[in-house]
This record gives C-alpha cells, sequence and structure tokens, in this order.
C-alpha cells in the first residue's frame, strides 16, 4: 500500500485499467458519480492554475535575476536555449512522423463532452485572472523583484509559492487518478477507449526513440564545444540517468548528478553552481514530452496544428519549464495554462496530456539529469576560454 501511495504512475496506471474496464460495466448511476467530481475538479483546476502561474513564474524570475552574474546568465541562456531547441526539434520530428502514423486515429470524444454522461450538479468557480493576464503579471513583478531591493514583495511571493505548492501536492495530485479514472470511464463508454490506448502507445514509443536521439545530439554538441568523445561523457553521466529513472526527480538527483559531472573533468566549482541551476531550470526532456503529446493530441481530434501558434506555445513553454515545481507531474500542471490558452486544449485533452506525461515521466527526468551534464561541460569551457 505505501508503494501505490507513493508512486503517482502507478496509480494513473491503475485509474486507466480500472476506468477501461469498468466503463461499460457500471450502471450510468453510477459512473454519473464520478462525472460530477470530474466536473467539480475540472472547476477548482481552472482556478489554481493562473494562482499556479503567478506563484511559481514570480519567484522563479526574481530567484534568477538577484544574483545575476555574467556567469548565472550564461548558464540560463543555454538552458533555455537548450529547451526551446528541444521543442523545435521535437515539432519538426513529430510533425513529419505523426501524420501519417496516426492517421487511422481520429477521436471524436476529445470535440465535446457526450450529452448521455452528464453530472449530477456542477459548480461555478470562475477564477481570478485568465492565464494570459496571470502570465503578464508573473512577469511584471518577477522581473521587478529581481531588478529593485523588493525585500517584502519577495517574500510575499515566496510565501504565495508554498501555498501554491501546497495546492498542487495536496490538493491536485492526490485526485489527479481519480480525475483520470473518471475520464476514461467516459471514454469506454463512449467506445473510444482501445483506439486511445493504441494511439498512447505509439505516442510512447516514438517519444522514447527521440528523447534518446535528443540526449545523443546534446552530447555530440557539448563534445564538440570541449574537444571530448561524447560517448565517453554519456558513459560517465549513465548512472545520474539510472538514479534519475527511479526518482523521477532532478532535484533528488543531484548528488550523483554532480559526483558523475566531476568524472567529465568539470571544475567543482562550476559542477557546483550549474548542476543544482540546471535541475531547476533546464527541462528539455520534459519540453520533448509535451511538445511531442500535444502534437499528437491535436492531431487525432482533428485541430488544425498552425505553425505560427506552436511557436509561440514552445517559446512560453521555455519560460513556463523554468518554473515548472519538482514533483511528479509538476512540469505538465504549469503547462496546463498555455495548453489550454494557446491551443486550445479542452479538459479532456489536458486530462490525457497528464496521463501521457505522468506515464513517461521517469525517461523525461532521466532526459533532464543527463542534460544538465552536458550543459555542465559546456558551460565548464566557456569559463576556461574566459579564464
Amino acid at each position: 500500500m505505501k508503494i501505490l501511495k507513493n508512486n503517482l504512475l502507478l496509480q494513473i496506471i491503475i485509474a486507466i485499467a480500472l476506468g477501461s474496464s469498468l466503463g461499460t460495466v457500471l450502471p450510468e448511476a453510477v459512473s454519473r458519480i464520478f462525472i460530477t467530481f470530474n466536473s467539480i475538479f475540472d472547476a477548482f483546476l481552472k482556478f489554481a492554475v493562473p494562482l499556479i502561474i503567478v506563484g511559481l513564474i514570480i519567484p522563479a524570475i526574481g530567484n534568477i535575476g538577484k544574483s545575476a552574474g555574467k556567469l548565472l546568465l550564461i548558464t540560463t541562456a543555454i538552458a533555455y536555449g537548450s529547451t526551446i531547441f528541444s521543442g523545435f526539434l521535437t515539432y519538426g520530428i513529430s510533425i513529419s512522423i505523426f501524420p501519417k502514423l496516426l492517421s487511422s486515429h481520429k477521436i471524436d470524444v476529445l470535440q465535446s463532452k457526450v450529452a448521455d454522461l452528464t453530472p449530477y450538479f456542477t459548480l461555478s468557480i470562475p477564477p481570478l485572472l485568465d492565464v494570459m493576464s496571470a502570465l503578464v503579471i508573473a512577469f511584471i513583478i518577477g522581473i521587478s523583484i529581481s531588478k529593485g531591493n523588493k525585500t517584502y514583495l519577495e517574500g510575499v511571493f515566496k510565501d504565495f509559492e508554498q501555498i501554491v505548492m501546497f495546492i498542487i501536492n495536496k490538493m491536485i495530485i492526490p485526485f489527479l487518478p481519480l480525475f483520470i479514472f473518471g475520464v476514461f470511464i467516459n471514454m469506454t463508454y463512449t467506445g473510444q477507449v482501445f483506439l486511445i490506448l493504441e494511439t498512447f502507445i505509439k505516442i510512447i514509443g516514438v517519444i522514447f526513440a527521440l528523447h534518446i536521439f535528443l540526449l545523443i545530439l546534446q552530447y555530440t554538441i557539448a563534445g564538440l564545444i570541449a574537444k571530448k568523445n561524447p560517448f565517453l561523457l554519456i558513459k560517465n553521466m549513465f548512472p545520474a540517468y539510472i538514479t534519475a529513472l527511479g526518482t523521477q526527480s532532478s532535484a533528488a538527483t543531484i548528488p550523483v548528478t554532480l559526483k558523475q559531472t566531476l568524472k567529465n573533468d568539470v571544475n567543482p566549482k562550476i559542477a557546483g553552481f550549474t548542476i543544482p541551476l540546471c535541475a531547476t531550470i533546464h527541462l528539455a526532456g520534459s519540453t520533448l514530452k509535451i511538445v511531442a503529446c500535444s502534437i499528437a493530441l491535436m492531431l487525432i481530434s482533428g485541430q488544425t496544428i498552425d505553425p505560427t501558434q506552436m511557436i509561440g506555445f514552445i517559446l512560453m513553454l521555455g519560460i513556463t519549464m523554468v518554473a515548472a515545481p519538482g514533483v511528479p507531474g509538476g512540469a505538465i500542471m504549469a503547462a496546463l495554462g498555455i495548453l489550454g490558452s494557446i491551443l486550445g486544449f479542452n479538459t479532456d485533452q489536458q486530462t490525457l496530456m497528464i496521463a501521457l506525461y505522468v506515464a513517461m515521466d521517469s525517461f523525461g527526468t532521466a532526459c533532464n539529469v543527463m542534460g544538465d551534464g552536458a550543459i555542465a561541460v559546456v558551460v565548464n569551457k566557456i569559463n576556461k576560454a574566459e579564464a
């Protein structure tokens, strides 16, 4: 029971399995109880997302600017560049592969709610801000804190960040499996669930191959810059990769990542600076998963993919990832706002995004951690060149 309690992935797998098997067995009256919960939880989630954006992005921007030295700016720029490069690379490959791979997968249930499986009642919780307003406010206040001596305001938003983390850890993530269970009951009821699960398998396979390709590319670039064998660099960092698979946390893997980075002849001071920083701001693997999953879901739900829209989404996603909390599923929670506001994802699409993301959370975290080691090698070379 303890393993189940602490393993979000296992909980979601069980929720999907139960929802897929019980959707046609449960009486409609019972199924509507779960649909009612989903309706209330969805309203709360939409209320919470702008608060999550404000609570996470303001302290993140403020903290980066506070210690704005040259090395910090270089590392941050490389981390952001790596993150959005991952996004654009994934977009290019996904738009080439997914249309043919998913050509027979069209899921009508994503377009609208099934009329005859409705909640018993609904609860309206209007958000205090819309998503774009929250983003603009977060950028303005975060930049202001980073530029001036606003210690009181900084303290207020650090406290608010703790409140937001409480909301995520205690009020959202624990109920996600039940929410996903309700969604899959609804999809099974409409006869779409097996098509969705088949789609999941194809998407996960492509994303796994993509994340291996991204890691080889990252270390090839780092090796060229530092004039080192990229595969030897990867070999030295592999224990950190394995550790991240188990912990599903970049922060928890920091001691191993730091130890292995030193084996790549990175200055201990540089490693001690870049690894903890990149564990917070460098989420290339998470970006890869979100971009690939969003394109796949847009294709199977019949949405038009606008390249200009996707460019804006990827650039904004790179910033949002800086503020993502270091908990399982934290990156996708931070991204829900722009998935809805920029790509127009509805509740069902966002729920499928969460399920897909968490299903691959270990590999995304491992990709993030390995990328941190590549960045440390590059920053170390830049620091040597300027010394």
